[in-house]
């Protein structure tokens, strides 16, 4: 190993080789899982020898004694010296080593064993052995860093990368990063706030909340952003690998939670009541079916009157019941949980709390029991602005979405009105997806900002208004994007028409003669 210090460049391209040498042998949306344990196994080691030696230097004690001192426990069968040595069952030894991190270690408890090594079909110890001895090739203490930010920063890169090799599954834990940014500087957390994403995936929009609150004065407590974040992930593996990004950024205390965010919220207080944020942002799954289990768990089913059995299509209205009161506004259709998730967002928010949150088009102008919900939060005065988005940002799908900012505490010049930008045309076209770049995320947010109305472009819309349009908030309604036709002048074209007839005129007629000449 080099003693050199390690740059992003190098451990990104390190990483991502180590992607390469499990291709063909599992699948690419799988690879994330392996990867992450691996580095973090490799990080967690190289720091506990790196604190080790500094305790015994510090004190003058036993290396037995220094190692019961530190920080992070790693027991000895979870060393990668003694996981190196091992030339057979190295999976069922990885296995083993995670699961004596979490006993030793209890706020990791399920992180670490949510991927399983041991499955010698998808993983031969000749395969592992490659890894392994890939992975020893750098030191990852602290002191080998070129900065204290390059491990987080690496494992950003690597899950767009592996969201881009998974293609459509990486949208279930991956939202681009422009997308982020610009929910994030829209809704503007603040330093000492409660943060809350209740579809953490991969803990990406946390972290950029922590990132922007870290430039604002006051923003930092020494070493640590002066925030507190919360989140909750039903996928067992996005959950694992949103806990380790936390670690890996140093937000060792974010409370990430796994479990089913409809139907069982995790953040709840003494009184069972939900815990109430000051910032809510989320990238929930785009209309997702069947959202309340207990009803999908419970189909009946009858005999048609050919004897065969059929399901019976569970009534939402009817079989939707909420301990938390969550869904005053009224239950969202079984196929679209897009407000099902908003309503949770407006319940868990503090009086003076603001919401940013990504949701397909369709949850602007639905109608039925959508329409009256929608209904409800305009006239509730809690839609402070939509902002539409270009197509084809996501992984997971090519149609456009749009940003809901939702704000319970208005100021007096956003009372009775929302703000609404057509963004759609602001993107940099790319060859699978199209991104939002630095200088449309400032375009958006300025216009947002500044709330004066922009031709084709933002317009700040009177509730009443909308109320006239049935609540119905499609933003072509409100922003007229469309070019106004060139005006055409008949006698202008008529005239051109009679020159050019004339110019082919002359054209024959001196070919005419060059032919002559020719004795053609």
């Amino acid at each position: 190993m080099s003693d050199k210090k390690l740059t992003l460049e190098t451990l990104e391209s390190w990483l991502w080789d180590s992607a390469n040498i499990l291709r063909g042998s599992i699948d690419s949306s799988d690879f994330k899982n392996y990867i992450f344990g691996l580095l973090f196994l490799k990080r967690s080691n190289d720091v506990f020898e790196e604190e080790v030696e500094a305790i015994m230097k510090r004190d003058g004690i036993s290396r037995q004694e220094a190692e019961e001192e530190t920080y992070f426990q790693l027991p000895v069968e979870s060393r990668w010296e003694t996981i190196k040595k091992e030339t057979e069952n190295i999976g069922i030894a990885l296995d083993k080593a995670f699961a004596a991190i979490e006993r030793e270690n209890t706020t990791l408890e399920g992180v670490m064993t949510a991927t399983k090594f041991g499955d010698k079909e998808k993983l031969s110890d000749e395969l592992l052995q490659r890894l392994l001895r890939h992975f020893n090739q750098h030191s990852l203490r602290n002191e080998h860093l070129a900065s204290n930010d390059l491990l987080g920063d690496a494992y950003e890169y690597l899950i767009k990368m592996f969201a881009d090799d998974a293609g459509k599954k990486g949208g279930e834990f991956y939202t681009p990063r422009g997308v982020v940014q610009l929910i994030v500087q829209l809704i503007k957390p603040e330093p000492k706030q409660k943060i809350y994403d209740p579809t953490a995936g991969s803990c990406g929009m946390l972290i950029e909340s922590a990132r922007y609150i870290a430039n604002l004065p006051d923003g930092k407590v020494g070493n640590n952003v002066n925030v507190s974040l919360y989140g909750q992930e039903k996928n067992l593996g996005t959950w694992a690998i949103g806990k380790l990004n936390m670690l890996l950024h140093n937000y060792s205390d974010a409370d990430i939670r796994k479990g089913d965010t409809l139907v069982d919220p995790k953040h709840r207080n003494d009184q069972n009541d939900l815990m109430l944020f000051d910032r809510v942002i989320a990238n929930p799954p785009f209309s997702m079916d069947g959202w309340w289990t207990p009803a999908e768990n419970s189909i009946e089913v009858k005999l048609d009157k050919a004897g065969k059995e059929k399901k019976v299509t569970p009534d939402y209205k009817k079989v939707v019941s909420d301990p938390y009161g969550r869904f005053q506004y009224g239950v969202p259709p079984r196929g679209y949980a897009d407000l099902a998730f908003l309503q949770h967002m407006v319940a868990v928010l503090k009086q003076d709390g603001k919401a940013g949150v990504v949701l397909p088009h369709g949850t602007l102008f639905r109608s039925g029991a959508e329409g009256l919900i929608r209904k409800g939060l305009l006239e509730a005065d809690l839609v402070e602005g939509i902002v539409g988005l270009p197509s084809a940002l996501f992984y997971n799908t090519g149609i456009p979405a749009s940003i809901w900012i939702i704000n319970k505490n208005k100021t007096e010049a956003q009372k009775g009105k929302v703000t609404i930008i057509d963004a759609s045309s602001d993107y940099k076209e790319g060859k699978n997806q199209n991104e939002l770049l630095a200088e449309h995320v400032a375009k958006i947010v300025n216009a947002y900002d500044n709330a004066t109305d922009v031709d084709k472009y933002m317009r700040v819309v009177d509730v009443a208004e909308l109320a006239e349009n049935d609540f119905n908030l499609n933003i072509s309604r409100f922003i007229d994007t469309s070019e106004a036709e060139v005006e055409v002048d008949i006698k202008a074209v008529h005239i051109k028409l009679d020159e050019l007839e004339q110019r082919e005129a002359n054209i024959d007629a001196k070919l005419t003669k060059f032919l002559k000449e020719l004795g053609v």
